[in-house]
């Protein structure tokens, strides 16, 4: 019975063997019933089907048949039961009929299997799904049963069908081979006879060998890994029997095949080799003939791209030809050197003859292609090239000729640095002109080697006096755009000369500016004493001279950018504001400067007569007070606090203020304070005085 003939039947899964084994290595045959009325006719088929598979040593010892009857009604599974009788009586050794949760009525049940044990010839029980362990290890059960084996019913039926029908084809193969074999091996070799005429086996031997071998590998994965993706698991008997049978089948077949293939290789091969011979003459004629006279019409390089590249399509189009009959000598040395694997001692000499005539005419003509399409590439290489430099010549050449008007002098650095690029540029294309053009005059020496006979030196003459005229005419124009680019250079970097003095007179005016803002701001203290004064007025005069420094720097950068402008012949361009700018900032500063050492001058004089009047002396009846003194200190004092509350007056008529009202303010209180204490020791004197007057006035009286 095959699969094929009751696949409906299998496919509604009414029994299977999973491939698990009871405590005693028998096989488990699970039979699941369904809550749907099942077909005890399909129900046999399906069991015969099973039974059929398994040996008879497998057999021998006993199956376990599990019923699932918790979809079922009482009466079909015992009818089920019943029905083993019949069907296997002898191989059954337990049947195990899963009861649902609810169990049936014991008035519906009241037939005791264990009491028709010797009836049926098994033995019946009724176990709970969650019981069936005790009779049966987990591991040998499938998840229907809370077990761990892994079954899929599909899988297993896809393989007995590849199985079966593996197993249908290569036995009919192996006998249509096995006649055919036979038939030639006793009939005497007909060189007339065309190959593998009427002896095609009624399947691709091919075919059935790659079925077998999937199969079997399928078959030796699943004995060794098991299952995809679950845990691994013992195959089931059929598998185990099948390998052996896959294998020696395949072993039969090849063997058969093997035969097979050298009964048509014999009867082909005197064929491949009359055929062999005349595609030989056919390539040799052709290549020794038209393909060597085309060859011998080409000798040009052309004066341009253009007429390089109309010299490389043509080329092409020869390579084109030969490139047809180049894969007819490709594939006959393959079939050449095919046969001379053979090892036929009576057609070795034949074979090698050819193949070396043929192997002489194809590379001596592959050879010269390859020359000539060298030459052109490098004559295509040399002529873009020298187009390329030209190009670049007349680019930088038209950089040269236009006007330099750049806005400053990173413009002209660029501008500058750009040109310099240019003329690298032009150094290395006129290097690789001159590299590229040596290669092809090589090339171009060695041309007559192949020149069959022909008197190439007259066309190569003319080839080489062009490749050196180009060369020639490209260093005289770079040369001459040299000698433009020195001059332009130089011109270029007395312009950054300019702009760089002009750039610089603009940053001395600016730190002159910066240093009558620092004058005015923070150059306000007049000093504590007249120690203090005379240390800010070395420090104004070094202030000053910085200053100086500064204004003579900026008039040498003008007047540098003047001579620079004559030079350069650019009367476009002058010193603009940046000179008056220059002379107003320093008139501000010179006014400011004097104004600020007047002050500190006038206030060294306050403080040394302040001090002097104001310093102790050790006997104060000794110490006397000048008058003069004391009114040079107020009149000091008086000027210095009328010339705190003037501004600086600019040359422009501007004005300008030291510092802010409150550090004016606290200057003044300064000032007013040591003139108070001058008042007081003048007061204090006169009092002084006029004691002793009047001490002396009494002894008198």
């Amino acid at each position: 019975m095959e699969a094929t003939t009751i696949l409906p039947v299998l496919k509604k899964k009414l029994a299977f063997l999973s491939g698990g084994k009871d405590r005693r290595s028998g096989l488990i045959l699970t039979i699941p019933l369904c809550t749907e009325q099942t077909s005890m006719e399909e129900l046999s088929t399906t069991l015969d089907y099973l039974l059929s598979i398994p040996s008879e040593k497998c057999k021998a010892r006993g199956f376990t048949v599990i019923v699932d009857g918790r979809k079922s009604q009482w009466n079909i599974v015992k009818t089920v039961v019943l029905m083993l009788q019949n069907v296997i009586p002898a191989e059954v050794s337990l049947v195990c009929v899963v009861k649902p949760d609810e169990f049936w009525d014991k008035k519906v049940t009241h037939f005791c299997f264990w009491k028709e044990k010797d009836r049926l010839g098994f033995e019946v029980i009724l176990v709970s799904a969650n019981k069936l362990t005790r009779y049966i290890e987990p591991c040998q059960l499938t998840d229907e049963f809370g077990g761990s084996l892994v079954y899929d019913h599909m899988d297993w039926l896809n393989k007995r069908l590849i199985f079966e029908k593996f197993t249908k084809e290569s036995t009919s193969l192996l006998d249509e081979l096995a006649v055919i074999n036979e038939n030639e091996k006793g009939n005497q070799p007909d060189k007339d006879r065309p190959p593998d005429c009427s002896v095609l086996p009624s399947f691709d031997p091919e075919t059935v060998l790659q079925t077998g071998h999937e199969l079997l590998s399928e078959l030796q994965q699943r004995r060794f890994n098991g299952s995809e993706g679950g845990t691994a698991w013992s195959p089931m008997d059929d598998e185990l029997l099948a390998q052996p049978q896959v294998m020696q089948l395949l072993d039969s077949l090849r063997e058969q095949y093997t035969k097979y293939q050298e009964v048509c290789r014999q009867r082909s091969k005197r064929s491949q080799l009359e055929e062999i011979q005349t595609k030989v003459m056919q390539v040799v004629n052709w290549l020794e003939g038209p393909g060597t006279e085309q060859l011998r019409n080409q000798w040009g390089i052309g004066d341009s791209i253009r007429a390089s590249q109309a010299l490389q399509q043509k080329h092409e189009e020869i390579e084109s030809q030969h490139s047809e009959w180049f894969a007819v000598y490709v594939e006959l040395n393959q079939q050449i050197a095919a046969l001379l694997s053979a090892g036929d001692e009576e057609d070795l000499v034949e074979l090698k003859s050819l193949q070396q005539q043929l192997s002489d005419v194809c590379y001596r003509q592959a050879s010269q292609l390859e020359f000539r399409q060298n030459v052109l590439q490098s004559a295509h290489e040399f002529h873009s090239t020298a187009h390329d430099l030209s190009q670049q010549l007349d680019g930088l050449l038209g950089m040269l000729c236009a006007d330099v008007a750049p806005a400053d002098a990173s413009a002209i650095q660029q501008t500058l640095k750009h040109l310099e690029e240019k003329l690298k540029s032009v150094e290395g294309a006129l290097q690789g002109l001159r590299e590229k053009g040596q290669a092809l005059l090589d090339q171009m020496s060695n041309q007559t080697s192949w020149s069959y006979g022909k008197d190439a030196p007259i066309e190569n003459k003319e080839n080489i006096d062009h490749v050196h005229n180009v060369m020639e005419d490209m260093q005289l124009r770079k040369q001459r755009c040299e000698d433009m680019v020195d001059v332009r250079r130089l011109k270029m970097l007395q312009m950054v000369q300019l702009f760089k003095c002009e750039e610089d007179a603009s940053q001395a005016v600016e730190w002159l500016g910066e240093l009558l803002d620092a004058l005015l701001k923070t150059h306000i203290r007049l000093g504590d004493d007249s120690q203090e004064t005379k240390v800010l007025l070395e420090k104004h005069k070094k202030f000053v001279d910085v200053a100086q420094s500064t204004y003579d720097y900026g008039r040498q950068l003008l007047q540098a950018t003047v001579v620079l402008c004559q030079s350069l012949r650019c009367t476009t361009r002058s010193s603009g504001d940046t000179l008056p700018r220059l002379n107003r900032v320093w008139k501000q500063f010179s006014v400011t400067s004097e104004e600020r050492h007047h002050r500190l001058e006038m206030a060294s004089a306050f403080h040394t007569a302040t001090e002097k009047v104001l310093r102790e002396s050790p006997e104060p009846a000794d110490f006397t007070l000048e008058p003069e003194v004391c009114e040079e200190v107020e009149t000091v004092g008086k000027s210095l606090l009328e010339r705190l509350t003037v501004p600086v007056i600019f040359p422009d008529g501007s004005e300008q203020y030291f510092g802010s009202p409150g550090d004016m303010a606290s200057s003044a209180e300064n000032i007013r304070e040591k003139m108070k204490l001058v008042e007081e020791k003048r007061f204090q004197q006169e009092e002084t005085v006029q004691l002793q007057e009047e001490e002396t006035a009494s002894p008198e009286s």
